[in-house]
């Protein structure tokens, strides 16, 4: 099987490296020929235009900065969909606009072609180990059929949902990593300030009990299931925590508005008179003001552990 690849920096260099040692034949362009060259030596064809990678191929993917760059690839003269064949398949690695997948995705579909989104996360290293998450969105007969091909990129490619539901789950995983490194930020200069040594509060944070469990995990117990009672730590202990972790802050001049926002929320859920239930369920106000009610039965959660389990995640 010929696969396209356009875009060979950072993440795409690399992951077109380990589908050429998967032993797939590649048709590769970048704004930089320059950065085709170790793929070029390894036996890849270098294409002028990426209409050129997809007249070629019957898979493609690309790895670009953004959504501009992604409509320039795919719309733009001499592009992607200027020369996609019916059937053939196109795979965005990028992170995206949901909305700018979908309408790329509707334009291949009126070619009879298939578009994916597939944002992937591991960073450099993922990329080049292959350890890398890929999210893909779009047809599900489509992402079986090329899954072997995405296993040659990473070894956790999994199906998300329709079109654009990928890059969803990409903005959400990637907005809350920057968010808490906000957040950290905050109290460890705090807790430095305060006297103790960065590397010794690192160390015992981490085996704290948030520091022991997986990020996402978190939300596992009570606000996946929308379940807050009874309490594993009950609010009102939870506003004490973080009123007494602010008053610090006040003393020693450090600002810290996240952990504010946070005192804020955990007050306004303690007017509500839910000083006994989880502390978690502060989380609810967030709910009622998206307009969602999140409840997951706890059986397909149970389910969905049990198969991360078996593919060596627990």
């Amino acid at each position: 099987m010929q696969v396209g690849f356009v875009g060979l920096g950072t993440m795409g260099g690399k992951m077109a490296a380990n589908l050429q040692k998967a032993g797939y034949q590649l048709v590769v362009h970048d704004a930089r020929r320059d950065a085709a060259a170790p793929h070029l030596a390894a036996g890849a064809i270098w294409a002028d235009t990426t209409q050129q990678v997809a007249a070629a191929v019957e898979v493609v993917f690309t790895s670009l900065p953004g959504p501009v760059e992604m409509e320039a690839v795919t719309s733009g003269e001499g592009g992607l969909l200027a020369g996609i064949r019916p059937n053939c398949a196109y795979f965005d690695l990028s992170t995206n606009s949901p909305a700018v997948v979908r309408r790329i995705h509707a334009a291949f579909a009126e070619r009879k072609a298939h578009m994916l989104d597939a944002p992937v996360s591991g960073g450099p290293r993922g990329a080049a180990s292959g350890k890398l998450a890929i999210w893909v969105g779009g047809e599900e007969d489509i992402f079986k059929r090329y899954k072997p091909v995405l296993d040659a990129i990473g070894d956790q490619a999994r199906y998300i949902g329709p079109i654009g539901a990928a890059s969803v789950a990409k903005l959400v995983h990637n907005c809350l990593g920057y968010t808490l490194n906000r957040a950290m930020s905050e109290v460890f200069t705090m807790g430095v300030k305060a006297g103790v040594e960065p590397l010794v509060l690192w160390e015992a944070v981490r085996q704290g009990a948030l520091g022991r469990m997986r990020t996402f995990d978190v939300v596992l117990n009570h606000f996946l299931p929308g379940v807050y009672d009874p309490p594993d730590f009950a609010l009102r202990l939870a506003h004490k925590d973080v009123s007494l972790a602010t008053a610090l802050g006040r003393e020693l001049n450090v600002p810290m508005p996240m952990a504010n926002l946070a005192l804020d929320e955990l007050t306004t859920a303690l007017n509500r008179g839910w000083g006994e239930r989880d502390s978690r369920a502060a989380m609810l106000l967030q709910e009622e003001r998206a307009g969602v009610q999140i409840a997951v039965d706890e059986e397909r959660i149970r389910e969905a552990l049990q198969r991360d389990a078996k593919k060596g995640n627990s």
